[in-house]
């Protein structure tokens, strides 16, 4: 079973690793998760070097189809986020595929 990494995670680790008290490192996760959540959806690109890029997209309005029925819907035009990993992650995420 693979296991979730959650805020609460991040903020353990802070509070560990930088030495704020718990309270402040779970204010800091919140308020950077804050930031990159309000650039999102403000249409901003966020880069996170050595990690990759988040970035929103416009997705034209199309007609889709039910795979079980073939009935045909419409799929509205809608925004997407997504996510780019750097080479450097890709390069990290291939290498835990060798343990």
């Amino acid at each position: 079973m693979s296991k979730t990494l959650t805020r609460m995670d991040l903020s353990e680790s802070v509070f560990r690793e930088v030495g704020l008290s718990r309270n402040e490192s779970a204010q800091l996760v919140e308020s950077v998760l804050q930031h990159m959540s309000d650039a999102l959806v403000k249409g901003e690109t966020v880069k996170i070097s050595s990690f990759g890029t988040f970035s929103v997209r416009s997705k034209s309005a199309r007609v889709g189809r039910n795979p079980k029925t073939g009935d045909e819907a419409p799929i509205p035009a809608r925004r997407v986020m997504t996510f780019r990993p750097s080479h450097l992650m890709k390069d990290r995420v291939a290498d835990g595929n060798k343990s």
